[in-house]
């Protein structure tokens, strides 16, 4: 029995694809915001500040392994309604809560695996949602983005061990945006489109201190559309470290509208 954490985006539901596929025995924990997962019989719908209840369903199903998948917000603490383990770990919560939404999961795997649940990394079931080393469009990126790469990774990797930014928009070389506690489509949304030409890079790699078995650098369709009417030529991810979904029309659409997508 796999036990299954899951929030929001459509990775979730690509790995219960793959779950069901296998005839692997799941649970789900639904910490998603509309209950997306409700109509699944094995969904339990739970707050994250139910530690206590997560924990117990988890080993009464004899869950020894979990994944987590999707995005969960940062809950208004105020409101959470709180069991006795939830009482007792929320603090913990709380001061992660501080450092980005990506470190809220963490701790709850630190909480877990103090309960002896062990966490696999979230491409466990799914490994060919992620894209491997190389350029795969037709269109390759040309000297002028390759200097905005170089220069945009340069900059993630000079940034802060606890910023939350995992995304960067370089063009001519100069450093549009950096994502926000908002995320890269909000990011995206800001930027101004350049003389109706294709120009700019927008490059997406994990965190510093980033658990690599959670919250992965993720694009789909939606992402390649957003850069397209921000006017970005091209998308650059890590190798292993990133999540792609919607893959053969994400390759279509780029290669239809002349961008790249590479993975250094």
């Amino acid at each position: 029995m796999i036990g299954l954490i899951f929030g929001e985006t459509s990775f979730p539901k690509e790995i219960l694809i793959k779950i069901k596929k296998n005839r692997i025995k799941y649970l789900i924990i639904d910490l998603t915001k509309n209950k997306i997962f409700k109509s699944d019989k094995n969904s339990h719908s739970v707050s994250i500040g139910q530690i206590g209840k997560i924990i117990s369903i988890l080993k009464n199903n004899s869950c020894k392994k979990v994944i987590f998948a999707g995005k969960v917000k940062k809950p208004n603490f105020s409101k959470l309604k709180l069991d006795f383990k939830g009482m007792y770990y929320i603090p913990r919560i709380v001061k992660a809560s501080k450092i980005g939404d990506a470190a809220i999961l963490k701790e709850v795997i630190n909480i877990f695996k103090k309960e002896k649940i062990k966490t696999l990394n979230s491409l466990f079931f799914t490994p060919d949602l992620s894209l491997k080393e190389g350029v795969h469009t037709k269109i390759k990126p040309n000297d002028s983005d390759k200097k905005d790469i170089e220069k945009g990774i340069l900059f993630l990797n000079k940034l802060d061990d606890y910023s939350f930014s995992q995304a960067i928009v370089i063009r001519d070389n100069e450093v549009l945006a950096i994502e926000g506690s908002k995320g890269t489509k909000k990011m995206l949304n800001n930027i101004n489109k350049k003389k109706k030409l294709l120009n700019g890079v927008l490059i997406k790699l994990p965190k510093k201190k980033q658990d690599l078995r959670i919250d992965l650098p993720t694009i789909g369709l939606k992402t390649l559309l957003e850069c397209k009417k921000a006017g970005l030529k091209g998308i650059v991810l890590k190798n292993k470290q990133n999540i792609c979904l919607d893959q053969k029309i994400l390759i279509s659409t780029a290669n239809k509208n002349k961008m790249f997508i590479k993975v250094k």
